[in-house]
């Protein structure tokens, strides 16, 4: 793992320096702006962190000390000058298959070249002034619901290190939950925010496709995948889309921009809503729910009846969104392998098997699967006729432990992740925003979550309704 050395030693973090670096984003952006603490202090206890935890968490693939601590310096120059940038000075970090000056873009694998700019969503950030850290860890192309590689090891879970923290953004969740920053970019293909999310009890967010552009890429693995925030706090959640969101021309989705800042859409009541509940899935295994998870996802919608909104029962009709899936994301992952030159030879078993299935479906498959998805919106979008949010759990069981697919084939590890983590990808099929909050904690103490799905391009809806019950909770627990 590299990492970046700081050029020099910093000073032992004060009591105060400590407690700023403990609040959430915005909270960071208004001490920063008050004079509280500067941006090379917050930098340098956020890059303290990071190195301290690497043993444990193993969060980071590389952390970028020099060029932090000069946008800091550049950061505190601008604040001196009054400033207002919404992250000015605020440390964050981005996730392993996101383009970053200067640094290579594996994604889980070894390869690659030092990108020669920004993707798009990273120098939205930068240009709202945030200061990316480091770059965080993933699984090989980032297919799995766990962050754990050959080269790059296993990256563990804050709440228990014998767990992952999920995947396939798992160094982004680890960093955000262990508090290094306050916030993360990830990346979400089927449910690569939301799962890790879910596990490590944060709020994670799928945009709509398109509301973040995936620019050097007009769209990302066949259009499921997008960028997203990885928070501790709804609001913390919707300032960072707001930073990243935007389109350039070339993108090829583009949706219409939001009609409010995603900041005020959070703090704002949503009004009487009726939610819907549901266990179904698109492989239609309800029963296969652990128990626990379905006794949080129902305590979850009580709490959301006592707030005033109408819970239903009714189940989105999936129809073939499962088979639709798989075209798309494996012939993605063979894409993604030939344009950054990887060497196949070197990659997991698993992850070769992948890319062979994925060579063989970019042809007629691939274009079958694309040209179903109007169809497949259609039906699914008829659940919104009947509920304005649809309620389900995230995944169907805890997360694994660390290793428990080590060395598993192509076959046993993708039906696993299938059953473990059924109820995202529908909505990267479709392309609409879906959220996952915390639901509470198994008897073990593993954090469950609890996942919000819109109608296409709401997601003020969601991070309203997210909003508001984070309110009525006092915040969402953190790990000890």
């Amino acid at each position: 793992m590299g990492t970046g050395e700081l050029q020099d030693a910093p000073r032992p973090p004060s009591d105060s320096r400590q407690s700023v670096a403990a609040l959430g984003a915005a909270e960071q952006a208004r001490a920063l702006r008050g004079g509280e603490v500067s941006a090379r202090e917050l930098v340098e206890t956020a890059l303290e962190r990071a190195r301290a935890t690497q043993e444990t968490l193993n969060a980071f693939r590389v952390i970028c000390g020099e060029e932090a601590l000069a946008a800091a310096e550049e950061a505190d120059r601008r604040l001196a000058g009054g400033d207002e940038a919404p992250l000015l000075g605020v440390p964050v970090a981005i996730k392993d298959d996101v383009d970053f000056t200067g640094h290579t873009t594996p994604f889980g694998c070894g390869g690659g070249r030092p990108a020669v700019r920004d993707a798009e969503a990273v120098h939205r950030i930068r240009e709202a002034g945030a200061i990316v850290i480091g770059k965080t860890h993933a699984p090989e192309v980032g297919q799995w619901h766990f962050t754990e590689t050959p080269l790059h090891g296993a990256t563990r879970n804050p709440w228990n290190t014998d767990h992952t923290p999920g995947g396939s953004s798992g160094g982004a969740a680890a960093a955000v939950a262990a508090g290094v920053v306050p916030a993360a970019i990830g990346s979400d293909g089927a449910g690569s925010i939301r799962i890790p999310a879910a596990w490590t009890g944060l709020v994670g967010l799928k945009p709509q496709r398109g509301r973040v552009s995936t620019w050097p890429d007009p769209e990302a693995f066949n259009g499921l995948s997008c960028y997203g925030p990885l928070a501790r706090s709804t609001a913390d959640a919707a300032l960072l889309l707001d930073a990243a969101r935007g389109n350039v021309p070339a993108d090829l989705h583009k949706p219409e921009p939001p009609s409010e800042p995603f900041v005020e859409a959070a703090a704002r009541e949503p009004g009487r809503l009726r939610v819907a509940i549901s266990f179904a899935t698109p492989f239609g295994v309800p029963d296969k729910v652990d128990a626990e998870h379905r006794a949080a996802i129902e305590a979850f919608a009580e709490r959301l009846a006592e707030l005033g909104h109408e819970i239903v029962r009714t189940d989105p009709d999936y129809g073939l969104v499962g088979p639709a899936i798989i075209p798309r994301g494996m012939s993605g992952v063979a894409d993604w392998l030939d344009a950054h030159g990887e060497d196949r030879g070197s990659l997991e078993p698993r992850t070769r098997v992948h890319a062979r299935f994925g060579s063989a479906l970019r042809g007629v498959p691939h274009r079958l699967s694309r040209a179903a998805e109007p169809g497949l919106r259609r039906r699914v979008g008829r659940v919104f006729e009947r509920c304005d949010v649809v309620l389900t759990p995230v995944t169907a069981k805890p997360p694994p432990r660390i290793g428990a697919l080590e060395g598993r084939g192509y076959w046993a590890t993708s039906t696993t992740a299938s059953a473990t983590c059924p109820f995202a990808f529908a909505w990267n099929v479709v392309g609409w925003p879906g959220i996952s909050v915390p639901a509470g904690l198994t008897s073990n103490g593993l954090p469950i979550g609890a996942q919000l799905l819109g109608r296409e391009n709401d997601e003020a809806t969601l991070l309203s309704l997210a909003g508001q019950i984070e309110r009525a909770e006092g915040g969402w627990p953190q790990p000890r």
